[in-house]
């Protein structure tokens, strides 16, 4: 048996050297095939990817407090725009108005901390183009005595659609009120 183990690894370099080569080939052609993209079609190719470095610093999760009180001092700008322009137009209102019909009001529950008493005012627009709505919402106590008188603006309600809004009193927190229509004017 130890005269053939010569021969043996003689023969077994031999296929080694003549096999290496042949593999060497698969392997590149199997990695063409791998890496080979349709260049039939416009593009960019399917092996080209271009990597965005991650920012150096996160942004902050929380908004900024400059961010939340803007916003809120523009809602509130707006708010007091509408409400002022819906007090104009009742000042040349004379009587109830020519929407007290399309115009509802609720009260809304009342827990021992608030600070405000609110309604809820419902406006339905029976026109066929978005209209303004002034609204005065008297709240009154079981002896019908007005405690507080508010003014809410509805800017641009759309045609047939009902849309809400709250009249809220500072005057009248804390009293068990009754809200009520006082003026509604379309227009």
């Amino acid at each position: 048996m130890k005269t053939n183990l010569p021969v043996r690894r003689a023969r077994g370099r031999r296929a080694a050297r003549t096999l290496a080569p042949l593999a060497a080939a698969a392997l590149l052609c199997a990695g063409a095939v791998a890496c080979d993209s349709d260049t039939s079609s416009e593009g960019t190719d399917q092996g080209v990817h271009t990597l965005t470095p991650e920012p150096e610093e996160s942004p902050s999760e929380a908004p900024s407090p400059r961010t939340q009180e803007s916003f809120a001092a523009s809602v509130s700008a707006e708010t007091e725009r509408v409400r002022q322009e819906a007090a104009e137009r009742l000042e040349e209102v004379e009587g109830r108005g020519n929407a007290v019909g399309d115009v509802s009001v609720n009260g809304l529950p009342l827990t021992a901390s608030e600070e405000v008493r609110s309604a809820l005012v419902r406006v339905t627009n029976p026109t066929d183009e978005p209209t303004f709505f002034a609204v005065k919402v008297e709240f009154v106590d079981a002896e019908d005595k007005v405690l507080d008188t508010v003014v809410v603006g509805v800017e641009g309600a759309p045609p047939g659609r009902t849309v809400t809004a709250r009249a809220n009193s500072r005057k009248a927190a804390g009293v068990k009120t009754f809200p009520r229509v006082a003026q509604a004017e379309r227009g």
